[in-house]
C-alpha cells in the first residue's frame, strides 16, 4: 500500500478484522507476516525469506505491493502454491492482476474501498483503488463464497477452473 499515505513511506498495512471474520477460515499460514502479531487467523507467520520459503498448507497472503510489478513474484508463487487467498489491490488492466484472475479458482470484489491498520493499530485513509481476494483451491473458493454472502464483496467464479 506504500504510494496511498506519504508514497514510499511503508509498505506495512494490515488487513482489518472484519475481513477475516466475514471469510470465516482459518489459516495454516500467513506467508507475509509482518513482525507484530495482526488480526490474521493462522498457526505459523512467515515474516522475512517467504518467497524462498516452503509454503505449507491452507496461506494467506497480504503480500508488500511495492513498485510497479512487485506483486508478480508473490502472485507466481501463491498459484503454483495453490491453496490460500490472496489479497490485492483493484487493478484489473495490469498483466499481473489479468495473470491472477485467470490462474484462481475465484475472486471477490471487496465493496468500498478498505481502510487497512497501520503497524501502531490507527486506521489508515482510503487507498486510491479498492482491494481484490484470490482464492486458489477449494477451501479458499469456499470461503470467498461465504464472505460474499456475508455481503464483503462481489463474487466471481472462474468456471474455466472447476
Amino acid at each position: 500500500m506504500s504510494h496511498w499515505e506519504n508514497s514510499g513511506a511503508s509498505d506495512e498495512w494490515y488487513t482489518p478484522k472484519y475481513i477475516f471474520d466475514a471469510l470465516g477460515v482459518s489459516f495454516q499460514l500467513d506467508v507475509a507476516s509482518p513482525p507484530r502479531v495482526t488480526h490474521v487467523p493462522c498457526l505459523a507467520r512467515l515474516t522475512s525469506g517467504s518467497l524462498e520459503a516452503d509454503w505449507q498448507g491452507f496461506v494467506w497472503m497480504n503480500p508488500p505491493f511495492g513498485g510497479r510489478n512487485g506483486l508478480v513474484p508473490w502472485l507466481e508463487k501463491f498459484i503454483i502454491h495453490g491453496n490460500g487467498i490472496a489479497l490485492t489491490p483493484d487493478r484489473t488492466s495490469a498483466p499481473w492482476w489479468q495473470y491472477a484472475a485467470l490462474k484462481s479458482d475465484a475472486a471477490l470484489f471487496i465493496h468500498g474501498k478498505v481502510k487497512f491498520e497501520r503497524p501502531d493499530g490507527t486506521i489508515g485513509k482510503s487507498p486510491s483503488t479498492g482491494t481484490t481476494l484470490f482464492a486458489s483451491g477449494e477451501r479458499g473458493r469456499s470461503a470467498l463464497i461465504s464472505a460474499s454472502e456475508a455481503g464483503l464483496g462481489f463474487l466471481s467464479i472462474n468456471r474455466s477452473r472447476q
